[in-house]
């Protein structure tokens, strides 16, 4: 595994994944402190177009966007990445627990995994921030536990597959505690196919919490926060498309980026070879050609 995942930076796409979600997450993080403006102050007319002091325009109620753009990806991204941190411990040591546990202790924890899986992620988000309040804590909580049976059922099922291996199973009768057992054996390999689900998770939550600012229940206002840009702008659209198009762009880089990423751990984590075009067969059968011309005429 350790090797597969060393070859990371040898795949493109990888490196195209790691690179997006890596540039939205600089831009996120240093955004604020760059802001030319405070992204609360009305400076301009509504929906003004960009011009000199003002490369984005100005949105709804006359505030500079590109200092809104700047200071809103903050909440947004810490606020998936926390959802999905929590969501893959809490779901890999219930999966992981209930992998060695006995049979009735897993056929509970499979069943309360189905009863949740039941219900739609957003509409069960949705029905706790509007019974609850949306403060950011509960938003990431509630994200979090809508995450966690999928991230039960994944762990769970490559715990099984690992703890019936024999190193498994001499490390038990070596008489080693079930702690070190999990943390020495089973856990550096089943992290290939978690990190794998991290990064999904993390498309997953950033595409939920824009949902919610832009349905009204994420970030209130008049906070700065890519989703709720686009709730508050879509009516201008037309007019002004800058306020709408600018946050909706860096979304939807940091899901492509996150997701490239996740499939290169997955392909690299497995040995799984990137497939080559015709231009890449081409040359490796004139490559082999050559080789045996050469040996011949030796």
């Amino acid at each position: 595994m350790s090797k597969g995942l060393s070859n990371l930076h040898r795949d493109p796409q990888s490196r195209l994944g790691l690179v997006l979600a890596a540039t939205v997450l600089v831009f996120a993080l240093l955004g604020p402190y760059a802001a030319p403006q405070s992204p609360l102050a009305l400076v301009g007319p509504t929906y003004g177009l960009p011009g000199e002091g003002s490369p984005l325009g100005y949105d709804y109620l006359g505030r500079d966007v590109w200092s809104r753009l700047l200071a809103g990806g903050r909440s947004v991204l810490w606020m998936s990445f926390a959802a999905s941190v929590i969501a893959l411990a809490a779901g890999a040591v219930i999966g992981i627990a209930a992998g060695l546990s006995r049979r009735r202790i897993d056929h509970a924890v499979v069943w309360a995994t189905d009863v949740l899986l039941a219900f739609p992620d957003l509409i069960l988000v949705l029905l706790v921030v509007s019974m609850l309040g949306r403060a950011p804590w509960l938003i990431v909580l509630t994200v979090a536990i809508s995450f966690v049976p999928g991230v039960i059922r994944l762990a769970r099922g490559v715990t099984l597959g690992v703890a019936s291996q024999e190193y498994v199973e001499a490390a038990r009768l070596m008489g080693y505690p079930w702690w070190r057992v999990v943390l020495l054996e089973i856990l550096p390999n089943i992290s290939t196919p978690l990190l794998v689900h991290l990064g999904i998770m993390l498309t997953w939550a950033i595409g939920m919490l824009s949902g919610l600012s832009f349905l009204g229940y994420g970030v209130a206002p008049p906070a700065a926060d890519w989703g709720l840009m686009i709730n508050e702008n879509r009516a201008g659209l037309m007019i002004q498309p800058w306020a709408v198009l600018a946050p909706v762009a860096l979304i939807g880089l940091f899901a492509l980026g996150s997701n490239l990423l996740a499939e290169g751990i997955a392909r690299t984590g497995a040995r799984i070879p990137r497939r080559r075009g015709p231009k890449s067969r081409a040359r490796t059968l004139m490559r082999g050609i050559k080789r045996r011309e050469r040996e011949e005429r030796a």
